[in-house]
């Protein structure tokens, strides 16, 4: 097995962790290499990020880091059908799936190929003016251009009005995300093996506002309303910003491709949210 392993992250330890990573696979007979994310120098002219071009011959990706770190490599890893496993520096790490503790355990049982995969469900988004769509692997937030100025958000489904947002804004989350900014909101926790996505509005300026969760074949719309005054932002992962123009809209659904997110057990999602949440 060729394993390929990335980090950003500024704590200090992230190089040695990666190189600990390496030796644990090899070790095991796995074949490896190191590929920095920007921010990084990489050693021996390497690249400072994941394409298709690095990840050639790879089998699977390892990342070492936080949620930031699994989500800048997740997309490029659904796009070519390589299954990922995070090894956690964060704070909280919903999406990792290794702590530290748990990497001579987990990388060997990589290297051996004991692993399932997870499928976990993309949001892919098409919105005006922008010249290639949004991937999202936790969620696609609009929200307002101005601090401290709310926005005026029509959502519509299959074409269909279902809710007017004004407020800090609007959060389309899959599954995965639903422990992210949408749980913050206010937004219910999603198992993340359920093909759908949850619409959550951020601080509305309404007591009848519930998120939403549609089925996986739905089309979001999410328009300026009537009441929206300047500018509206888009952010897919907290990645991209991009503007939403004044006649524009963002239309979202599940993409065809999915995440395989590396496990050892059926109920990772919940021991996470047990522990990172609950505080046990």
């Amino acid at each position: 097995m060729r394993i390929c392993l990335t980090g950003y992250n500024a704590k200090p330890e992230t190089a040695r962790v990666l190189d600990r990573a390496a030796e644990i696979l090899r070790c095991e007979g796995a074949e490896t290499f190191i590929v920095p994310q920007s921010g990084f120098d990489a050693p021996h002219g390497a690249a400072n990020a994941l394409d298709a071009q690095t990840l050639d011959g790879a089998d699977a990706v390892v990342t070492v880091g936080g949620d930031g770190t699994m989500l800048h490599a997740a997309k490029e890893c659904a796009r070519l059908g390589l299954p990922v496993l995070g090894v956690n520096l964060g704070r909280t790490g919903f999406l990792a799936t290794c702590e530290l503790d748990e990497m001579e355990t987990k990388l060997s049982r990589l290297a051996k190929g004991d692993f399932s995969v997870e499928h976990r469900a993309l949001l892919q988004a098409e919105c005006t003016g922008a010249k290639a769509p949004l991937i999202a692997l936790n969620d696609l937030v609009i929200y307002s251009g101005e601090r401290r100025q709310t926005v005026d958000l029509d959502v519509f489904c299959d074409g269909m009005p279902v809710s007017n947002c004004r407020g800090d804004g609007v959060i389309l989350a899959t599954p995965t995300g639903s422990t992210a900014y949408s749980l913050s909101a206010g937004g219910p926790i999603l198992d993340a093996r359920i093909r759908g996505l949850v619409v959550t509005s951020i601080c509305a300026h309404s007591l009848q506002r519930p998120a939403i969760v549609f089925a996986a074949d739905r089309r979001i719309t999410v328009r300026p309303g009537p009441d929206q005054r300047g500018p509206i932002l888009i952010s897919s992962d907290g990645e991209q910003e991009i503007p939403l123009p004044a006649d524009g809209e963002l239309r979202a659904g599940l993409s065809e491709k999915s995440v395989k997110l590396i496990t050892f057990n059926g109920t990772d999602q919940f021991d996470a949210i047990d522990k990172k949440l609950r505080g046990r």
